[in-house]
């Protein structure tokens, strides 16, 4: 047969999103090798971030009905208009983030999104400025778009949360030789649940501006704040929005990942040019999903704010458990999914090797984070051992990983070196 390696571009993406095995084989994605190795092992899967729980009945019996109703055919390539109505009421109504219909783009899933979104914007070895850690698929798209990645750290502070190293980002947007044609920002945060405030995202847009970049936003965890503070959407806090490219979708805040339902935000020319390329990616889908999802969103469910209120419950389950553990530091999310836990001070193994020992002795399995990193980066240094644990799973889930930490606190109360290597 003809040599696959003819066309490269499929390598070079799997390569660009850390997916090359040593061998040189094609491997799974970070999140589905834990979930394989959860099944292996019989651990609690912590790792990937898919809800426990289910969307709420209304949004089910809504898309039931629609699809009853006869909305099974190709929806229109921009999306059923009812679900785009839906969402620009939901952002006026949410962040105070005024826009059309007009400027609301339907995609399959957030990840299409922003994929569509650089294929579209990013020029031909033009540069993206994300902040690491980020979610894989990130490289992946910019080395489909044939461009670079230059990454900012996000690092844990003193005070036990997170913040950017805003030094890097000067020097990163600033680069004479590189301009950032993009420029990539993530809040709330995954894995660490950062919220940029309005006075950082300010800053990132005068930064923008100065470099003439544009801003893509990845939102999808907008909703899903724990600890009071708003969510500031980035084209409300900076002067020149029309710069500005929001994707979200409605997976994690209605518990429907399954679905696939996202969307993308831009000027009407923007949203037409990413458009154009997600035609060609997935013209329509989801068609009765959307016009349920558009019914639930504009008929004060109250699904959302519970399901916040669910998460912060499980949260207070799994954090203390973590924290139990003598000598990690376990973050306390301001939003997201996710705690980041540090055993840096128990353990000589990275995180990949712990989390391959806590699977196999302990029966707890996460997402070790320096495979959200790139290799040799600041971040993937400053998470060597640290591990990401999902609180969104279901609350026996919870439970038993909770019990799981405790059991594992208890353990190393007898033997402090049982994460060590020589043991």
């Amino acid at each position: 047969m003809p040599d696959v390696m003819r066309a490269d571009l499929w390598h070079s993406m799997a390569d660009a999103a850390g997916l090359i095995n040593a061998d040189g084989t094609i491997g799974e994605t970070i999140y589905g090798q834990m979930t394989a190795l959860a099944a292996k092992t019989g651990a609690v899967n912590l790792g990937q971030g898919a809800p426990g729980t289910d969307a709420p009945v209304e949004l089910i019996d809504a898309a039931a009905d629609a699809m009853r109703e006869g909305w099974n055919q190709y929806a229109p390539g921009q999306g059923f208009p009812a679900l785009l109505e839906a969402v620009a009421q939901q952002r006026s109504r949410d962040f105070g983030h005024e826009v059309s219909p007009q400027n609301v783009l339907y995609t399959c899933g957030a990840t299409e999104g922003l994929t569509a979104a650089i294929l579209a914007l990013l020029p031909r070895g033009g540069t993206v400025v994300a902040f690491e850690p980020f979610y894989d698929s990130y490289p992946a798209a910019i080395a489909a778009a044939g461009g670079s990645l230059v990454t900012v750290p996000i690092l844990p502070t003193s005070e036990g949360g997170f913040a950017p190293d805003w030094k890097s980002f000067d020097q990163a947007v600033n680069a004479a030789d590189s301009f950032p044609s993009i420029i990539l920002i993530n809040t709330p945060h995954n894995p660490t649940g950062f919220m940029f405030s309005a006075q950082d995202l300010a800053r990132i847009g005068e930064a923008a501006v100065s470099a003439d970049a544009w801003v893509l936003t990845d939102e999808v965890y907008e909703q899903l704040v724990l600890d009071g503070t708003p969510h500031v959407a980035p084209a409300v806090a900076m002067d020149d929005r029309a710069r500005v490219v929001t994707v979200s979708s409605a997976g994690k805040s209605w518990n429907t990942t399954g679905w696939k339902i996202g969307w993308v935000i831009a000027e009407p020319e923007v949203r037409e040019a990413i458009q154009a390329i997600k035609q060609f990616l997935t013209f329509t889908a989801s068609g009765p999903l959307q016009v349920g999802l558009a019914r639930t969103m504009t008929e004060g469910s109250t699904f959302v704010a519970e399901n916040r209120t669910s998460l912060q419950q499980r949260a207070e389950v799994l954090v203390p458990a973590c924290r139990a553990v003598p000598g990690v530091i376990a973050s306390t999310p301001a939003a997201g999914y996710f705690t980041v836990v540090d055993f840096s001070a128990l353990t000589d193994l990275d995180a990949f090797e712990l989390n391959d020992l806590l699977a196999r002795r302990y029966s707890i399995v996460g997402i070790p984070v320096p495979a959200l990193c790139r290799t040799g980066s600041p971040a993937h240094a400053a998470y060597r051992s640290s591990i990401r644990y999902s609180f969104c799973k279901s609350a026996a889930d919870v439970d038993r990983g909770a019990q799981l930490f405790y059991d594992l606190a208890a353990e190393l109360d007898q033997d402090p070196t049982a994460l060590r290597r020589e043991n």
